[in-house]
């Protein structure tokens, strides 16, 4: 007969099944309960599940269930052949299909196709300084990120209580700036890279807006779900709201590698770094 713990984490699996979130491993959920000084409620183990696994690499061993993994990766008909886990490569001989089943993934890359390459520049240099304008505010990034499955986790600092931003954004300035920038994420086409528990990579394009999808707002190591029926065309993956679920969650040295060196390619693309 199990003891109190494997029995626990029995359950904290079959609870964290009726989830969208992937499904961690009997033996990871072991460990999970096992490092608990105390036997917490099931709701807060199903919490610390959540949390950890939005934070971790899908594509760690003996992290996602055997059979999860097996039912959420791309299917090799949609792959290049052989698949390529080390680049990202596109089968151009799938005109078009659709996924037959939901698909988890996590965040390699992000661009925004509107945005020119100082543009770009200027957006990542803010984020780098922890700093983004909304409205009449400073949207001030928190440097450790509190995994939620909304994904809003911004500190805001309002300019009656940040004397330095008052002096640097006029009203009338940063009113104008928030509408633009408002107006450009609402039109803006963005492509990125996602990559499967089994290290699969695809390229993604979104085909209509999706609000969570933006440089700044979607983090590096965040997780997604791609429902069945979501459209692949030319080996490119078609994103859409009603087919694509951001689960939220960030892997910190992903993210924080990705914004200094795609800032480095950019500057030395538009010779910024000689300025």
């Amino acid at each position: 007969m199990e003891n109190a713990a494997q029995i626990t984490a029995s359950q904290l699996q079959q609870a964290l099944r009726t989830q969208s979130i992937p499904v961690p491993s009997h033996s990871w959920l072991q460990t999970l309960v096992s490092s608990s000084r105390q036997q917490l409620p099931l709701a807060s183990l199903i919490a610390t599940a959540r949390t950890r696994l939005l934070a971790s690499d899908l594509t760690t061993r003996n992290l996602l269930d055997s059979t999860y993994i097996a039912e959420h990766t791309f299917p090799s008909s949609i792959l290049p052949t052989p698949p390529n886990t080390n680049n990202t490569t596109i089968n151009t001989e799938v005109k078009e299909t659709c996924l037959g089943r939901d698909i988890a993934v996590q965040v390699l890359d992000i661009e925004n196709l509107n945005r020119s390459r100082w543009e770009q520049v200027e957006e990542l240099e803010a984020i780098e300084r922890g700093e983004q304008t909304r409205g009449r505010q400073v949207i001030r990034l928190p440097t450790t990120t509190t995994l939620t499955g909304d994904g809003d986790d911004l500190g805001v600092v309002d300019e009656s209580t940040q004397s330095t931003t008052t002096t640097a954004m006029t009203s009338g300035g940063a009113a104008t700036a928030a509408r633009e920038q408002e107006k450009q994420n609402k039109n803006a086409t963005h492509k990125l890279v996602l990559q499967d528990a089994k290290g699969a990579k695809m390229f993604a394009l979104e085909l209509r807006r999706i609000d969570r999808i933006a440089v700044g707002k979607l983090n590096i190591g965040e997780k997604m779900l791609l429902r069945a029926g979501t459209v692949v065309a030319r080996g490119v993956l078609l994103l859409e709201p009603a087919t694509c679920q951001v689960l939220g969650g960030k892997v910190e040295l992903w993210h924080k590698a990705w914004v200094e060196g795609r800032l480095a390619r950019l500057k030395e693309e538009v010779g910024a770094d000689r300025r």
